[in-house]
């Protein structure tokens, strides 16, 4: 396999100075099936290892059939039963992932929080197609915060998941509610961070953002979408409104109606400011 810097060569060869794939292949000493895989190719070559796996995957179907028939017995419990010869600590990490998807359900939860103390985000996907300026349509995501207490609800539309954009999404939620409240509630989004081995990991962005603000945050367990049921009823809001023909104001704000409603009929949560930022 190339090199990254004698692809780079070989495509300046054949782009800048015009020549071909033989005098390319003989001046470069490489076989001219690899300068035509290099000329066609847009990206430069990299190396791709097969994934290995792991002795756990093996016995994953032991570890859930154990796991169904009872979700909290202990790891070690389970590698005794299953009969697990190798190290103990790639056994907890996969039993500590599947533990949660048989953890039986919370039948009924009222939750509730002090004025500024805390705000449930989420990310809703419209059903229908969004004017978006210039002949153009399409489904962007949006990003819905609502407080805990006043039921503000800012809801911005942004350009993709990625990390920048839903934390760009995130400050105008924040300029929004006026301040910060002192906890943020998060669904297990790749920009925003995911449970491994049994606890939640925030990626570097979104805990250097949530640094700056000096603001807490929560990453809910999978399948735990009863925790923001606040925001999830906002949501069904927004697709009623959608779907019923509401208008998008300018290309990338949607005007959500109950941040409107809710900020009129209440007053402000107490939200702690962010420094000068706020």
């Amino acid at each position: 396999m190339l090199d990254v810097e004698t692809w780079a060569e070989v495509r300046r060869l054949h782009r800048a100075e015009g020549l071909g794939v033989k005098t390319i292949a003989r001046r470069l000493h490489v076989a001219r099936n690899t300068v035509r895989a290099a000329v066609r190719g847009p990206e430069p070559p990299r190396y791709h290892r097969r994934p290995r796996g792991s002795a756990v995957d093996r016995v994953e179907p032991e570890l859930r059939r154990w796991l169904a028939t009872e979700p909290t017995m202990p790891a070690t419990v389970i590698a005794e039963r299953i009969g697990w010869t190798h190290g103990l600590t790639i056994l907890e990490a996969r039993v500590a992932e599947l533990r949660p998807r048989y953890r039986p359900a919370v039948p009924c939860q009222r939750t509730g929080s002090a004025p500024g103390e805390l705000a449930q985000w989420d990310l809703w996907f419209p059903a229908v197609d969004i004017p978006l300026g210039w002949d153009q349509v399409g489904r962007p995501p949006v990003l819905v915060g609502a407080l805990g207490y006043s039921r503000v609800v800012p809801a911005q539309m942004i350009p993709s998941r990625m990390g920048h954009d839903i934390l760009g999404g995130h400050w105008v939620g924040l300029q929004a509610f006026g301040g910060v409240p002192r906890c943020g509630l998060y669904d297990q989004e790749p920009a925003i961070g995911q449970w491994r081995g049994g606890r939640p990991h925030f990626t570097q962005a979104f805990q250097a953002f949530r640094g700056v603000l000096g603001m807490g945050a929560v990453l809910c367990a999978r399948g735990d979408a009863e925790a923001k049921g606040r925001v999830e009823r906002s949501n069904g809001y927004l697709e009623d409104l959608v779907s019923a023909g509401a208008a998008v104001h300018r290309a990338g704000r949607l005007q959500c109606p109950a941040a409107r409603v809710a900020a009129a009929g209440q007053r402000p949560p107490p939200c702690h400011p962010a420094g000068a930022a706020l």
